[in-house]
């Protein structure tokens, strides 16, 4: 059995990158595990789109999130080796707002996730990138204090707009499938 599998952390306690160790409940594992939870909802919303364009960018952000979450799992005096998220990255998801939404009708008030499978599994996975989001603001806050100065500024835009992101791509998927998007109010 690989060492992974071995049950080190039985004892409700897992190791960081780095020397320590911290229990299961703690912030910085409830940050990087909800960023878990969002790549793992783009996963399903990865398996449910036929676009293979779409395909290739969920795959594109999953692997912007695996570093994100090696570097919230990081001690925080070695978090910057594992820092690849920046401003270009940034940009990126920016760009690809822009590029997807130019194709969509934005709604004129509040609508309801679900016109396709695809699409609900997108509004899936925006709700849970912003809880992500929140987990990560809540980490840096209990670190650093409740200041305006992040270790890593980008890491927050970048999940602010990956929510921004999810919500034009499932209003995108609806528009595919020939369909609109169900207004929230009846």
């Amino acid at each position: 059995m690989p060492d992974y599998f071995k049950g080190t952390g039985d004892d409700g306690y897992t190791g960081l990158l780095g020397d320590r160790r911290v229990p299961k409940s703690h912030t910085r594992l409830e940050a990087y595990g909800a960023l878990d939870e969002a790549s793992a909802a783009l996963g399903f919303a990865r398996a449910l789109v036929s676009s293979e364009t779409l395909q290739e960018l969920l795959i594109e952000v999953q692997r912007d999130l695996y570093h994100i979450m090696a570097e919230l799992a990081a001690e925080p005096e070695i978090a910057e080796r594992f820092r690849v998220v920046d401003q270009a990255r940034v940009n990126w998801l920016e760009a690809q707002i822009e590029r997807f939404g130019a194709e969509v009708e934005m709604p004129k008030g509040f609508v309801l996730g679900g016109d396709t499978r695809s699409a609900a599994a997108l509004d899936l996975a925006r709700t849970v990138v912003r809880k992500a989001e929140r987990a990560a603001v809540r980490l840096d806050i209990e670190i650093r204090g409740d200041r305006t100065e992040f270790e890593n500024p980008h890491l927050f835009a970048y999940l602010n707009r990956l929510s921004s992101l999810c919500f034009v791509l499932a209003l995108w998927e609806v528009q595919q499938s020939g369909g609109s998007p169900t207004p929230a109010k009846g």
